[in-house]
């Protein structure tokens, strides 16, 4: 029986959703047949070292270690060299691919020099953002490296929250800003060299215009319709993008592509990728396993998937 250290908690503003993500892969590897051990992530890394090198009921090592860590050392190459480091394989994309994708705005410089469509817009210093606007409104502020759209504001014509926003910013010197793009939002899961299908992301609570961080883990927070009912084309060309976006980072095993879709003058319309999640979340309201149930794949053959394509990824 092959044993399986499933990784998760960590540090990050995401450890509740990661905790979460962790419980429920478990209780599907388990069914699905693996041994399984859960392993909070805390901040003392040689105890999280050592705990992953002892897994086993005899002391052993683990067989595969399943990462469902997100965010900040989870997500961002650094779970991944310690294990790259042990010699221990593990789910996901590897350290570089890893990296990248958590860089907004290095992700946005791959998927340029890959002739894949990225919204307008760039780095700025949180003090020239208190300052003044750095695009002409609507516009977007992100944090460079966070994930589940955590710190991310739109600011619109006749706002005043973009010097309070800036002041109380807490994601490093830097925002990245791009223009807002309006329309609808898709999302497009891909496990290796296969292009899931097309969902879209509605918000369902009040005031929420887009896919937020409430939105995306709270019970009944947005609606899932898959597959999206858009042009056949844009279905063509969403899936394709994913694909090219997730070989152009290099990563491997599961990962997710989001997009925004405006079609505000009739379709098909404008597709503009905003970023490839190499860390697809795994709760109860995710898409990826929603997204994978629809192609005949439920959760814990997806789990089990994820397992046998594990390995060390430099």
């Amino acid at each position: 029986m092959k044993h399986v250290a499933v990784v998760m908690g960590g540090m990050s503003s995401e450890r509740e959703v990661s905790l979460s993500s962790g419980r429920q892969v478990c209780g599907a590897l388990r069914a699905a047949g693996y041994e399984v051990t859960p392993i909070d992530a805390g901040p003392d890394l040689a105890a999280l070292v050592g705990a992953i090198d002892g897994a086993g009921a005899d002391g052993a090592r683990p067989d595969v270690v399943f990462n469902a860590l997100h965010g900040p050392f989870g997500e961002d190459g650094t779970i991944q060299g310690v294990l790259d480091w042990m010699g221990i394989p593990y789910t996901h994309s590897g350290l570089r691919a890893s990296a990248v994708a958590m860089d907004k705005q290095a992700a946005r410089a791959v998927f340029a020099a890959a002739g894949l469509p990225v919204a307008p817009g760039g780095l700025v210093e949180i003090a020239a953002l208190e300052a003044t606007d750095p695009l002409p409104l609507p516009y977007v502020i992100k944090p460079v490296s966070e994930g589940s759209s955590v710190g991310v504001e739109i600011i619109r014509a006749g706002s005043n929250r973009r010097a309070e926003i800036a002041r109380g910013w807490r994601f490093g010197s830097h925002a990245l800003v791009e223009e807002f793009i309006p329309g609808r939002e898709l999302t497009v899961g891909v496990l290796d060299d296969r292009a899931l299908t097309v969902t879209e992301i509605a918000p369902t609570i009040e005031g929420h215009d887009f896919y937020d961080y409430e939105a995306k883990y709270s019970e009944g927070g947005s609606r899932h319709v898959l597959p999206a009912p858009v042009h056949p084309d844009v279905i063509a060309d969403a899936k394709r993008i994913a694909l090219a976006a997730h070989r152009a980072l290099g990563c491997r095993g599961a990962s997710r592509s989001d997009f925004r879709y405006d079609d505000t003058a009739g379709e098909p319309g404008r597709l503009v990728l905003l970023e490839v999640n190499t860390q697809p979340g795994l709760t109860a309201t995710s898409l990826l396993p929603e997204q994978a149930a629809a192609c005949g794949m439920d959760f814990a053959a997806l789990c089990a998937w994820m397992v046998e394509n594990a390995t060390c990824r430099v």
